[in-house]
């Protein structure tokens, strides 16, 4: 115990810290340390990180087009809900305008066709089809005629053309009963044909439905029923004979 002692008042007699001073400064050291944190530094590295990881979630979403979320093209869960324009209003988005986008409507859907401006804009092989909805033309190919949704009629371009030569042979009974037939088929395929373009566009991976056509009621009503267009009336056959060929 004695040499314990003298060993401590040794070093203190050098200046050397014994193990109390020791415990005691480390103490002081880590009081000093704790005083000159500060909360902000880890703040700022949380905020640093968030902004990278923004920054390379919206380059790889937008396919290397924007690090700050400013892709023209966002994907359907970005999105604003529904829009509801008027064929008047609709009609500013033909593409004249470059700061609106380009939509054409189908069967009374709105879809943004914007990263297909060179084909739906003013000069496009398209553009009949931009800032209204042109159903119509869409089945029957009669482009600057047909931009109406009417499609009443439509089904007569399926429809084989009357020959009264075929016709007289089959009784009235028989004519009435195939033509009802025929009738029927062609209504079928003019459905199926604007199915065609309601799912291509639908399901296109380039362009969006982003809203509807608001029209008033009865609208379909208030307008002049329409004759099929030359290019689809041309397309029209005779009715085949009942016999296997044509007479």
């Amino acid at each position: 115990m004695a040499d314990s002692e003298l060993r401590q008042r040794k070093q203190q007699d050098a200046g050397e810290p014994t193990k109390a001073s020791k415990t005691k400064s480390g103490s002081k050291s880590k009081v000093r340390d704790e005083d000159a944190y500060s909360p902000w530094v880890d703040v700022l590295r949380v905020i640093t990180f968030l902004f990278f990881a923004s920054c390379g979630l919206s380059y790889w979403i937008s396919n290397g087009e924007s690090f700050f979320w400013g892709m023209k093209n966002k994907p359907n869960y970005m999105r604003q809900g529904p829009i509801y324009l008027t064929p008047e209003q609709l009609a500013a988005y033909d593409g004249k305008d470059p700061t609106k986008p380009v939509y054409v409507a189908l069967n009374g859907t709105i879809f943004d066709v914007s990263v297909g401006r060179h084909i739906y804009g003013p000069g496009g092989s398209y553009n009949y089809f931009a800032g209204c909805d042109a159903a119509r033309a869409f089945v029957t190919g009669c482009f600057a005629e047909d931009r109406t949704p009417d499609m009443r009629g439509v089904e007569d371009m399926f429809l084989p053309l009357d020959d009264p030569e075929i016709d007289a042979q089959y009784t009235a009974a028989e004519l009435k009963e195939l033509k009802a037939k025929e009738l029927a088929v062609a209504q079928r395929q003019a459905h199926d044909a604007l199915k065609h373009w309601v799912s291509f566009f639908g399901n296109s991976q380039k362009y969006h439905k982003v809203g509807y056509v608001k029209r008033e009621k009865n609208w379909l009503e208030k307008q002049p029923r329409r004759k099929l267009c030359a290019a689809a009336q041309q397309g029209r056959t005779k009715r085949k004979s009942r016999y296997g060929g044509d007479e």
